[in-house]
């Protein structure tokens, strides 16, 4: 079953301790690891393919060199089950992947790599291939980033480079969803699902010169937080630049 296009925005805010991203700009409270790619994953629970998917990303989610959230769509919600996690805003960002990637259809489960290399959820040599096509492509997680705590709420420092402009955006992700599917698809399946986003916030723009943003906020149990630093726009995401990650995602 196919779709087409939209546009995303969803809102958030945040605080907690964090895992770095891409690289170390200097001293800080907080330790740096390398991000070696990001994954998001376009998942349903009216969709009978995803769930092998679902298990996929939970095995990776928590390597500390990875980055790797869900995002649950709503396009399959008139076969019988509506998507208690879906949002209108998560299936837009995927068609505006379509769109920038030349595709005229969506479907799930499907990754998307770095922002730039798409792939079958439910294939790993797919999405292996992917995450090959997709390091260090068009800029690809190459801007040293820096998150920093400040009077209660976290500071994001980028480093200039090349590459920019790019939108720097923070996700509420809940670490764990488990649900329990009563009819379409899944029917009597409990599964569950790991860093489901639930909102996305931007930040600021970042322009390729050394640049701050603040990210205010609490909190909340069960969830983490991710920054992305992404090139193009909301109807045409490109290549993540940088990326972080709390701890426990």
């Amino acid at each position: 079953m196919v779709f087409s296009r939209r546009s995303i925005l969803v809102a958030c805010a945040r605080t907690a301790t964090v895992v770095m991203a891409c690289c170390n700009l200097g001293a800080g409270p907080f330790p740096s690891t390398a991000i070696n790619y990001v994954v998001e994953l376009f998942t349903s629970q009216g969709c009978a393919y995803c769930p092998r998917a679902d298990q996929w990303l939970a095995a990776i989610a928590r390597a500390p060199d990875v980055v790797a959230v869900s995002f649950p769509v709503d396009y399959w919600d008139y076969i019988g089950w509506r998507d208690t996690l879906a949002s209108p805003s998560f299936t837009a960002r995927q068609k505006a992947y379509a769109a920038a990637h030349g595709e005229a259809n969506v479907y799930t489960p499907q990754v998307i790599v770095n922002g730039l290399a798409g792939a079958a959820g439910g294939d790993p040599a797919e999405i292996e291939q992917a995450i090959k096509t997709a390091k260090g492509a068009d800029g690809a997680l190459t801007v040293p980033m820096r998150l920093s705590e400040t009077g209660g709420h976290f500071l994001v420092e980028v480093a200039g480079g090349s590459g920019g402009p790019a939108g720097v955006f923070a996700l509420r992700v809940a670490r764990a969803s488990t649900i329990q599917i009563l009819r379409g698809e899944n029917a009597g399946r409990s599964v569950t699902y790991t860093n489901v986003v639930r909102a996305i916030d931007k930040l600021g723009d970042w322009t390729g010169e050394t640049a701050t943003f603040d990210m205010p906020g609490g909190a909340r149990d069960g969830e983490g937080f991710v920054v992305l630093v992404q090139k193009g726009t909301p109807e045409r995401p490109g290549a993540i630049l940088a990326a972080a990650k709390t701890e426990g995602l």
